[in-house]
């Protein structure tokens, strides 16, 4: 039996279906691109004629010279008619794809209910469909609507279904959880029983993950003997999704010892992942097996402990493999191994030996109680550690700051906000207006260090949250502040925690401020001249 497989994607057709997916034209292009490089063999490109963006797509991916073989999406002739002069069938193949994906019923169900017709009509509907693309040159896979309920209901019809297909010339029989119902064991006999009843057939597995066993049902399915494995990049979907190919590979190709991917590929499963979410513009769960950002993350002291010795005593595969790496968190539960590994990333040198890192470790836990949370704000982290080190220097140091938040009937809010700082013995004065007393906030301090700090010209604010930390005491309560800022290569999280979110605003902006401005050992402009030797009005 060969262990060679067959990945199609449908991130691009069955993975738009998803709540809150909407892809352009260019979106679907540059998915495509990723997926190809990726090196998945199958991409489905969507639906011709549907759309424009289909259409538009299904042009211009030709020219993109892929290796995949691209696929397009049809049902199956109209009831009691023909199929070559059926519309959706002769879109598909004027689309010039070299593969199309055709659906059709095999829930008796179905036949009655959502086609009303005849079961007879249907098998016909079937064959015509896929006889009329195989004439055209087209390899065809047929995906067996609902396959998996229309066998539990009437198996002598869905079995008739895939003969049907398969004698008129269909090249893949796929096997289709449509509903998302079906458990591993039913999947896995169900399959079983139709590699005996069409010998020598081509079978694949299309599965929904409505009673989250997507992954475990296409698992389930290939040990039984399907051997093409469809599915999304990051499960989406409409519903609960479709089967996660960012699951269903690793699994495939580590643990059960597939051909999936080409050599060297799989390491670009990460990134790949990351990448079609942020086209998407739909965020990844930080839990998310072997691509999410927590998928090999470590917060307990004795785990730090064990991993450093060895990262098989906590991890079920090397972060690499998959393109993804280890990080270690700090938190209220860290240990010195902690500290020591986060220190180690950082390139700051932490003697386990030294009162100082005891010191740390104790004034992270003190500060995790009060609310504040390391492991979202590296960036804080990083400035604590090297403040307890003796590496910090700072470059300026905060006086005051004021803000006015002004209402007037029949207009809008205005903010502004008043900064006080003092850079090499100068006192500095800003004032400037926002979006917001954060944003007014952000653009006075921002003004008040940009001449000095040219740098800041390159960073910005690029998400913001806040968390009430106890919402017993309602507008009394603690509020987390996270902040995540950006420049021209990286990101950085910092965090700020007050009873007062102004406060917290301006902690996490401070600290966004001193991060940028790491490893400024001189400010940037040296020559202070006399008329910034007092306040200085900007």
């Amino acid at each position: 039996m060969s262990k060679a497989l067959s990945i199609f994607d449908t991130t691009l057709r069955d993975g738009t279906q998803g709540e809150g997916i909407s892809l352009s034209a260019d979106d679907k292009l540059k998915i495509a691109s990723k997926l190809d490089q990726l090196g998945v063999h199958y991409i489905e490109g969507g639906i011709p004629g549907s759309n424009n963006k289909d259409i538009e797509f299904f042009k211009r991916v030709k020219s993109l010279g892929l290796n995949a073989k691209i696929t397009a999406f049809g049902s199956t002739r109209r009831k009691d008619s023909i199929a070559s002069a059926d519309a959706n069938l002769n879109r598909v193949i004027e689309s010039g794809v070299q593969a199309a994906t055709l659906v059709g019923k095999s829930w008796d169900f179905h036949v009655h209910t959502a086609l009303q017709t005849s079961l007879d009509e249907n098998l016909a509907m079937i064959f015509d469909s896929i006889a009329y693309l195989k004439q055209n040159g087209l390899e065809v896979i047929f995906d067996a609507e609902h396959f998996f309920d229309g066998y539990k209901n009437n198996p002598e019809y869905a079995l008739s279904v895939m003969k049907k297909a398969k004698e008129a010339g269909a090249d893949w029989l796929v096997m289709c959880d449509t509903n998302g119902g079906t458990l591993p064991h039913e999947v896995h006999q169900i399959v079983s029983a139709l590699a005996q009843e069409v010998p020598g057939a081509h079978l694949g597995i299309h599965t929904h993950n409505d009673c989250e066993l997507a992954v475990a049902n296409s698992l389930s399915a290939v040990q039984a003997g399907a051997r093409q494995i469809q599915g999304t990049m990051n499960g989406y979907g409409e519903r609960c999704g479709n089967a996660n190919l960012c699951s269903v590979i690793p699994n495939l190709q580590l643990k059960m010892n597939y051909e999936v991917l080409e050599p060297g590929k799989l390491a670009q499963l990460t990134n790949t992942a990351r990448y079609i979410s942020e086209i998407a513009n739909v965020h990844m769960p930080n839990n998310q097996p072997y691509v999410g950002t927590s998928a090999f993350a470590h917060k307990g002291g004795i785990h730090v402990s064990a991993i450093l010795r060895d990262s098989r005593t906590y991890e079920h595969v090397v972060p690499e493999t998959v393109g993804n790496k280890q990080r270690v968190l700090v938190s209220e539960l860290a240990g010195q191994s902690n500290i020591l590994s986060k220190a180690q990333d950082m390139g700051i040198e932490f003697d386990p030996a030294n009162e100082d890192t005891r010191e740390v470790i104790n004034r992270i836990k003190n500060l995790e109680h009060q609310g504040y949370q390391f492991e979202g704000a590296d960036a804080s982290l990083e400035l604590l550690l090297r403040q307890a080190n003796g590496e910090l220097t700072e470059l300026f140091v905060f006086e005051s700051f004021k803000m006015l938040v002004e209402k007037t009937a029949g207009r809008p809010v205005v903010s502004e906000a008043f900064v006080k700082l003092n850079i090499a013995g100068s006192s500095v004065y800003t004032a400037a207006e926002g979006n917001g007393p954060v944003n007014a906030l952000d653009n006075a301090l921002r003004k008040a260090l940009i001449t000095y700090f040219p740098r800041l010209n390159e960073m910005h604010l690029s998400d913001y949250k806040v968390r009430v930390l106890d919402e017993m005491d309602a507008t009394a309560s603690k509020v987390r502040v996270l902040i995540e800022s950006r420049d021209l290569t990286s990101s950085w999280n910092t965090v700020g925690v007050s009873g007062n979110v102004i406060e917290a605003s301006w902690e996490a902006l401070v600290d966004s401020i001193r991060y940028a401005l790491l490893g400024e050992n001189q400010l940037e402009n040296q020559e202070i001249t006399a008329e910034r030797g007092g306040i200085v009005n900007h």
